[in-house]
């Protein structure tokens, strides 16, 4: 095992991996993904000001309640930049819908990109998901796989990196008891 793959062992509570690579402890996966339909609120914010970002998944589901319509799948963030304490994330707050045709002034429609991604599950409190993120990267590096993000100017812009929050907190309060995907797209 490498250090990598000891951090990853030590750090992340992964699931049983059928190759057994990693002596019982199961690594990230690699999964084929189609696209899918999403409405979602678009917003600009730093850790500092996390409260907002999270504000948003209940407005999205009050939004489609409004519609008439039933969210396809888990609440997610789409990050396109990484932002810290004092930098600011460029994220949307999303929902999976069965047909996202449909938006207005503040809502957006899209949808997840087509192709590979490299996928752990995070299992555990948000707060500590930039530790199981860093280290999904460095694995990817690590195994050569391409992360689909490129630099413009002084930004790391990301095509596809997704967090879905599996979670539903009206059931599991405990926020050490969550689980969160973690989806990088793999430029192919």
């Amino acid at each position: 095992m490498n250090k990598i793959d000891e951090q990853l062992s030590q750090q992340i509570p992964l699931q049983e991996n059928p190759t057994d690579e990693f002596h019982g402890m199961v690594e990230p996966r690699i999964e084929a993904r189609a696209k899918r339909s999403y409405i979602a609120i678009p917003i600009e914010a730093t850790l500092q000001e996390w409260d907002k970002v999270n504000a948003l998944i209940e407005e999205l589901f009050g939004w489609l309640k409004k519609k008439g319509h039933q969210p396809n799948g888990a609440p997610f963030f789409r990050y396109w930049v990484i932002g810290n304490k004092n930098k600011k994330f460029k994220l949307e707050v999303g929902l999976p819908v069965v047909n996202a045709t449909f938006g207005d002034e503040r809502v957006i429609a899209g949808t997840t990109p087509e192709g590979k991604y490299v996928i752990i599950d995070h299992e555990g409190h948000p707060d500590l998901i930039h530790q199981t993120s860093n280290l999904l990267e460095k694995w990817s590096e690590n195994r050569g796989l391409t992360l689909d993000k490129k630099k413009k100017g002084n930004e790391e812009i990301w095509g596809g990196r997704f967090e879905y929050y599996l979670t539903d907190p009206a059931i599991q309060s405990d926020l050490n008891k969550w689980s969160i995907e973690i989806a990088f797209k793999i430029n192919e």
